[in-house]
């Protein structure tokens, strides 16, 4: 699944971040968490060499938004845009990367499940304000509806 695909990710971030290092015996498998960090790291790092200003911040969720304004249409990812490939594993990131955002911000926790077979798709956050929210099903909401806006749904988690 997903999860199995994250060793370039991880190599991706490693090889450009001194700060990212892995201490896991190559034979353990990865955490679902740790793949959360890595992807999340990946995407920032892919959408600001692509002009999206992707820092973590609370700010960079309209950048997100404005992602799939541009790379998405009608539900569906634009013919050679940068979610013409790797759909699954982009949106997992993107998915990783709002979390991480909203847990920077708002603090909290990912809670995630290794023995689920869908755990890509049901981590969640338990957000400091007692909120839970599972941000890779709500990015997969968004990519197929513009109706099911990111900014929106970041600020009524944080009320």
């Amino acid at each position: 699944m997903i999860r199995r695909l994250f060793a370039f990710f991880r190599s991706a971030v490693t090889s450009s971040s001194s700060a990212a290092t892995d201490d896991r015996p190559a034979s353990e498998p990865a955490r679902l968490e740790d793949d959360i960090q890595t992807a999340a790291q990946w995407i920032s790092m892919a959408l600001q060499s692509s002009g999206y200003d992707a820092d973590f911040t609370p700010q960079s969720m309209r950048e997100v938004e404005r992602f799939f304004d541009e790379q998405t249409n009608e539900g569906k990812p634009i013919a050679g845009g940068l979610l013409s490939q790797d759909y699954g594993r982009r949106l997992f990131a993107l998915g990783s990367y709002c979390g991480e955002v909203l847990r920077r911000e708002l603090g909290g926790n990912w809670v995630t499940d290794d023995s689920d077979p869908n755990g890509e798709i049901n981590v969640a956050v338990k957000l400091g304000n007692n909120v839970t929210c599972w941000p890779v099903q709500r990015v997969m909401k968004r990519a197929n509806s513009r109706e099911n806006s990111l900014v929106h749904w970041a600020i009524s988690l944080r009320a």
